[in-house]
């Protein structure tokens, strides 16, 4: 089993893959960064680093490592937990070179140090884009070579011909000519302008490209919710205090992610919903923010953190293997 390759396919779709009992790796994104003084332009990317502390099975490596070798999920996790303790035992000897990522090593107070290769980016946004240094514009006037001017005072006369084959006679008048200042400063304001063009265009072009991207995903996540219908299934008779009165849901508001477990048209299903979820012992369920159509929603979890509720995600969907979807409420 490759290991190593599954992490890196994980990577480029997350921002956490954990390692039971092992350790996390996690993308940091740094946003594009141009170098006016050298011309150097860097993309968007997402650079890769390692948490030894975050330990705890989310079950995302083992799910994908499931479906990709054609096992259970139990069995993955076992194939995993194999690795794992090859791994434990060779950087007590050795560096763990993961080919793409990084490699893994102890120091000399025996404290697991990652150092990545950073040869890859992992922000899908940017695929395909890579670094480059544009050079800067010059001119060479020929200011060093002696120039020789030439006047005449005298003009030369042309005769045209037009089709009655009548004479027509013109003299051209000297052009005048432009001081030398004012031929630099053209130069100047053309190569000013060239270079701000190109700088708002690709950065126009990489902001339209993220907007495209982010409307496609939000359309489809919108589809999936019309879409889908939420089957609480036959449930046993619960005796429930809910109140009568007409209030509105009381919820904490401000920047959220949410794990939504179902939204309702009728608010007495959406608390029937929280007091099961309740029961079955998620105890950060809660309502969440109302959608723009007017349901109820009903949250697994409410975080201020993405890794909280990605975590929380990741537990519902391939442990739990029970329908769940993100929201950021803000």
């Amino acid at each position: 089993m490759d290991l190593t390759r599954y992490i890196k396919e994980l990577l480029y779709q997350h921002e956490c893959v954990t390692l039971p009992n092992f350790g996390a790796f996690l993308t940091n994104t740094s946003p594009i960064e141009v170098i006016r003084e050298t011309g150097a332009f860097f993309p968007p990317r997402k650079d890769v680093s390692f948490n030894r502390l975050i330990v705890q099975n989310d079950g995302l490596l083992a799910n994908y490592v499931a479906s990709r070798e054609g096992l259970n999920y139990v069995d993955a996790l076992l194939q995993i937990e194999k690795e794992i303790v090859q791994w434990n035992k060779r950087i007590q000897t050795q560096a763990i070179v993961l080919p793409g990522i990084g490699e893994l090593a102890l120091n000399a107070e025996n404290n697991l140090r990652f150092q990545p290769h950073g040869k890859l980016n992992f922000d899908l946004n940017a695929l395909g884009l890579k670094k480059f240094k544009r050079k800067p514009l010059s001119f060479d006037f020929g200011l060093s070579t002696p120039v020789k001017t030439i006047s005449t005072n005298q003009h030369k006369s042309y005769t045209m011909t037009n089709q009655k084959k009548e004479p027509l006679a013109f003299t051209p008048e000297k052009a005048k000519k432009q001081p030398f200042f004012m031929r630099y400063a053209a130069v100047g304001t053309i190569a000013v302008s060239l270079m701000a063009l190109s700088y708002y265009f690709g950065d126009e072009y990489l902001q339209n490209e993220r907007i495209k991207s982010t409307e496609i995903a939000q359309k489809q996540i919108a589809k999936n919710v019309q879409e889908a219908t939420f089957s609480l299934g036959s449930l046993n008779e619960l005796t429930l205090n809910i109140p009568t009165k007409n209030a509105e849901p009381v919820f904490e508001r401000g920047t959220f992610y949410s794990i939504i477990a179902g939204s309702f048209r009728e608010r007495e299903n959406a608390e029937r919903k929280l007091a099961e979820l309740k029961l079955e012992g998620f105890e950060t369920a809660s309502f969440a923010q109302n959608s723009s159509q007017g349901l109820y929603r009903v949250a697994f979890g409410r975080y201020k953190t993405k890794r909280e509720a990605f975590s929380l995600l990741n537990f519902v969907k391939y442990s739990l293997e029970e329908e769940g979807w993100y929201l950021e409420e803000k």
